[in-house]
Parts: C-alpha cells; structure tokens; sequence
C-alpha cells in the first residue's frame, strides 16, 4: 500500500508499506480523509509531540474511511460503514486507566504518533476505537472528530456557564472550533483576537461577535470600547509565549485562561504571580482527547458545528511532505490528505 514515511526530521518519502492484516478485535480500515494537525507538524520539525514518536513511522491520527476487513470476533462492524478512529487507544490496565483518566494511560498506543497511522491507504485498529458516521457526514468532516473531541475536552475545562464573555486568540482550526463551541455553551459574546483577515471573516461567520486585528489594534482597548469589562474565559489556540502572556492580561478576575495551543516542548513562560494572584485568574491545561469522541461525533453527524468552514484544501499523499514543509500553506487552515 502507498504510504508518507517519516524517516527522520523534515525527512518523509512515499513508500510501498505491506498492507496490515487486522487481528483479533481489530477492524482494517481503508483511508479515505486524514487530517494534518499541528502534533504532525511537531514531530515531523522533530520537537516531540504528545508521546515519544519512533522512527520510522507513518504518521496521521486524525482519520476516517471505510471498513474494508474484519478481523476474529468483531461482530458489531460491517464491511463498507462509514467510520472515524479514536487514535489513543488505552491499555484499561494502568492506575490511570483505572481511575477514569485514561487520557494519562502509562502504555498508551497512539495510532499515526507511536504506531503507523492514517497518511496511508489502509490502516488496522482495535473495534473500539472506531466510530460510525452518518450517510450525511462526509470523510473529511469524520476525519475533523478527532481535532473536535480535543476541543471538547478543553472547552468542558474552561467552566463555562450561559452569559459569559470569552476570548478566543487565534483563528485557526482549532480556534474555530473553540469560538463555534463556547457558542454552543451559552456565551453572550465570543471575541476573537486573530490577524489574518480571512481568518477573521471565517470567525465572524461562525459567531464572533468581536473580531480583532492585534497586529494594527489595542486589544483591551477594543473590549473595553465594546462594554466588555470582565472576560470570564480566555482560550489560547496559537502556542506561542507572546500569545499566552496576552492571554493572562485580557483574562478578567475570577477567571480561566486554558492554554491549548500546543508549544514547543523547550519554551518556557514567564509570568508575574502577582498578576495570577490579584485577579484569582486560574491557568489550565488539556491533553488530547479521553471520553469525549462520541460527543464529537454527535455534534458533527448532527451537523451542530460547522466542519466545511474550517477546510483549507485537499492534497494527494505525495503532497504531504512538501505541505508539511512549507509554514504558508499550513496557515491557510486544515489541509485533508484524501486517497
């Protein structure tokens, strides 16, 4: 089968893989969609992502496709369902498994991370990470479960209540998807702080209320002209020191920053406790995806987000290397490797 092999730092060439044969409990599913996301782009720049990532590997863990093989005892799958895949399968063994935070599994396998995943045409994973789509949803919205539940997971962290102000900084995939589900939560206005036009003019189209240029414009200064004076939640989407210490100032007293975009493993923040502490501002986290997938699902089967709104463009998998090199491309928004 045609496969994009990592085979060192900014190095991947396509090769002729041997076609997995699902084993027992496990389903062979032939890729239709798959995602690039921002931990591939990590781990091809050769910084680590979410898990140590061997080399060689065939890397993509946001993916969808067909059912094309069963393998022994699976018998609630059918040959040719439409199907979306949980990469982060958990060993159910762990002291974490066991505690209900199964995302800390100390044996985790992550499929296109730390096993061969989606940038190929077929790929074998365990029945129970695979999650059937509607006839309605298409690859590439399945695919966009994966990035979706992630979100899911952040934005249950951020405590979010009806009425409340939130601020969005970045305007990318998953800044998107935050601003369409703080909607989804109740707030009265979602603000996004982004500088790229088209970007913000997705964002308006997808509820925000406020869109703000950082680059040419005073972000406080613009809530504070639009009556906004306390933000209850400010979610970081972009991954940069700059962007994380802008989102501790615009966070308003009593208030969570969830610091989502993913850095670089060396980067270090500098902040003022002092700042933290005079307006009781909580720092929060989240790390992948656990248990939230089949809301994910739901949410895109029953068409409550707006998935099509946040595609860039397709590309062939001879394509990836080059995309994945290139920082302009990638910023024109979610790239879909389809076969």
């Amino acid at each position: 089968m045609k496969s994009a092999v990592l085979t060192g730092t900014r190095q991947m060439s396509i090769q002729e893989l041997e076609k997995p044969k699902p084993g027992k409990g496990e389903v062979l599913i032939r890729v239709k969609a798959c995602g690039i996301c921002g931990t591939d782009i990590h781990i091809f720049e050769g910084d680590k992502g979410a898990a140590d990532n061997p080399i060689p590997i065939v890397l993509g863990h946001e993916f969808s496709g067909l059912v094309e093989e069963l393998g022994g005892e699976v018998t609630n799958v059918k040959v040719g369902e439409h199907v979306c895949v949980d990469p982060n399968v958990m060993c159910q063994e762990c002291y974490y498994c066991k505690s209900g935070s199964g995302h800390f599994c100390e044996n985790m396998t992550g499929i296109g991370t730390t096993v061969n995943g989606g940038f190929a045409e077929y790929c074998a994973v365990p029945v129970r990470q695979i999650y059937k789509l509607a006839d309605t949803t298409t690859f590439a919205e399945g695919a966009m479960a994966e990035p979706l539940a992630c979100c899911l997971h952040g934005i249950d962290l951020c405590e979010l209540a009806p009425g409340d102000n939130v601020v969005v900084i970045g305007g990318g995939t998953i800044g998107l998807l935050m601003l369409q589900l703080a909607r989804l939560c109740g707030a009265a206005r979602v603000m996004l702080v982004e500088p790229v036009q088209s970007k913000r003019e997705t964002g308006k189209k997808l509820g925000a209320d406020i869109c703000i240029d950082p680059t040419s414009e005073d972000v406080q200064m613009v809530l504070q002209k639009a009556g906004i004076h306390h933000v209850r939640c400010v979610i970081e989407c972009v991954g940069k020191i700059q962007t994380l210490q802008q989102a501790i100032e615009i966070a308003g007293k009593k208030s969570i920053v969830m610091m989502f975009g993913l850095t670089k493993p060396d980067d270090k923040l500098s902040i003022q406790p002092y700042e933290i502490f005079k307006k009781e501002i909580v720092l929060k986290s989240s790390f992948i995806n656990p248990y939230t997938m089949e809301r994910a699902v739901s949410l895109i089967n029953q068409r409550c987000i707006d998935i099509n709104s946040v595609l860039a463009e397709d590309i062939a998998v001879e394509e990836l290397g080059e995309v994945l090199g290139d920082s302009e491309k990638r910023s024109q928004g979610k790239i879909i490797v389809r076969s």
